[in-house]
C-alpha cells in the first residue's frame, strides 16, 4: 500500500528535527574545536580541513543527493559552525548583488560579515589592512581571459592565494521595464560588457555601452533611469527591483570566471595538502634568448604539469615581461620542491603567490 502524502510529510518532519539535533550537536563540537584552536592560537577557517571534509563526504555519499548538492549543504553547515567561533570577514567588488559576492558566498557559505568594496584595488587594501580577513577577486574568465588588474596587484601584494572557486556566470539584461525598446545606455563591468558583446551587437546596436565598476554598480544605476539597462546576475535584479529583460545574454552558453581567495599569512599560513592542489608563482627571467624556454626544464624534469601561463609587462620600458604560473601540486610533495628550487635559481624575480586546494 502506498503512502499518502500526509504520511510522508509527517515522515520528512521528523526526519528534518532528527537533522536539527544532529546540526546542534555537530555545533556544539565545532565550538569545542574553537576553545582549542583559541588556545593554540591556530585559525578558526582551514580550507584544506573543509576540502577534505567534503571529498570524504561526496565519496561515502549513498544518493540520491548529487554530490554537488552534498558539497553545497556541508558548506553551509561547516559556514554557520564557523560563525560560532567567528564570523569570517570577506572583501568583495560591490555593492550587494555582485558575482564577486556569489563567488563568496559559494566558497564560504552565507555566515560571514559582508565587506563591501569599489574596486579591486580596494579589495586587496582592505585584505591586506586587516579590514577584512579574507579578499575574493576575479582572476580569470572562459571567454574573455585573464583579469589584467587582478594580476597587476598580486606582484606587489604581501597577500597569498589560500583557495579558488569557479562560478558559471550568466549575464542577464535588467532594467525599471521588461521590454527591450528604449534602451539608450547599457551600464556593466568591462568584463561583462565584452563576454555579451555579441547579443548587444545584435539586439542593442544603437545603445551606448559605459563601463562601470560592477555590474551590481550598473544595475543599481539602471534603477535609476528608464532609459537604462543594467548587465548582471539574478540577485542584482532583486536587489534593485528591476525587472530582467532578456535572459543569459552571455556569448559563451558555458561562460565561467575564476576566482582567487587571498589573505595575510599571518590570518591564514600556506593550507596543507589535500591531494588536489595548485601552486601560483609570479616569476620574470632576464632578457636573452630561450630564458622562457628554460622555465619548462625543472617542470619537466620533476615530472611537475603546468595548467596556466600568462604574461604581463614589467612596465620598466625595456619590454620585460612577469609570468603567472600555475603548476599542479603542493610544495609539500619532494619532486615540487625540487621543481621549485630549480626555477627559483633561473629567476630574476621569484614569488610563490600561493598553494591551495583545486576548485572543483
Amino acid at each position: 500500500m502506498s503512502k499518502s502524502l500526509a504520511d510522508l510529510r509527517v515522515q520528512i518532519d521528523a526526519v528534518d528535527r532528527q537533522l536539527l539535533t544532529l546540526l546542534n550537536q555537530r555545533a556544539a563540537l565545532a565550538n569545542e574545536v574553537g576553545e582549542i584552536k583559541r588556545a593554540e592560537g591556530s585559525p578558526v577557517f582551514r580550507p584544506d580541513r573543509e576540502a577534505q571534509v567534503i571529498s570524504g563526504l561526496q565519496a561515502a555519499n549513498p544518493g540520491p543527493l548529487k554530490d554537488t548538492s552534498v558539497a553545497s549543504i556541508w558548506r553551509e553547515v561547516m559556514s554557520a559552525c564557523r560563525a560560532l567561533e567567528a564570523p569570517q570577514r570577506v572583501a568583495y567588488l560591490g555593492p550587494a548583488g555582485t558575482f564577486s559576492e556569489e563567488a563568496a558566498l559559494q566558497y564560504f557559505g552565507s555566515s560571514i560579515e559582508h565587506v563591501r568594496c569599489g574596486s579591486f584595488d580596494e579589495v586587496f587594501r582592505a585584505t591586506a589592512a586587516g579590514t577584512a580577513e579574507f579578499g575574493v577577486v576575479a582572476v580569470e574568465n572562459s571567454t574573455e581571459g585573464v583579469v589584467a588588474r587582478t594580476l597587476d596587484l598580486f606582484l606587489n601584494t604581501p597577500l597569498h592565494v589560500i583557495g579558488e572557486t569557479s562560478l558559471l556566470v550568466r549575464h542577464n539584461l535588467m532594467r525599471l521595464s521588461p521590454s527591450l525598446e528604449g534602451i539608450e545606455v547599457v551600464l556593466a563591468h568591462p568584463q561583462a560588457l565584452a563576454q555579451c558583446q555579441g547579443w548587444l551587437n545584435t539586439h542593442l546596436p544603437g545603445a551606448e555601452r559605459r563601463a562601470v565598476s560592477s555590474n551590481a554598480e550598473g544595475a543599481r544605476l539602471a534603477a535609476t533611469n528608464p532609459a537604462w539597462a543594467g548587465i548582471a546576475g539574478e540577485r542584482a535584479a532583486a536587489q534593485f527591483g528591476l525587472h530582467i529583460a532578456a535572459h543569459a545574454i552571455q556569448d559563451d552558453a558555458y561562460n565561467r570566471t575564476r576566482f582567487a581567495v587571498i589573505c595575510l599569512p599571518q590570518t591564514l599560513p600556506l593550507p596543507e595538502a589535500t591531494g588536489k592542489d595548485c601552486v601560483s608563482l609570479i616569476v620574470s627571467v632576464p632578457n636573452r634568448p630561450g630564458a622562457v624556454h628554460d622555465l619548462l626544464v625543472p617542470l619537466k624534469q620533476h615530472g611537475v604539469s603546468m595548467t596556466r601561463f600568462e604574461s604581463r609587462p614589467a612596465r620598466s620600458g625595456q619590454w620585460e615581461y612577469y609570468f603567472y604560473i600555475d603548476i599542479a601540486g603542493h610544495p609539500s610533495q619532494p619532486n615540487m620542491a625540487a621543481a621549485l628550487k630549480d626555477l627559483q635559481g633561473l629567476c630574476a624575480f621569484f614569488k610563490i603567490l600561493g598553494a591551495y586546494p583545486v576548485a572543483e
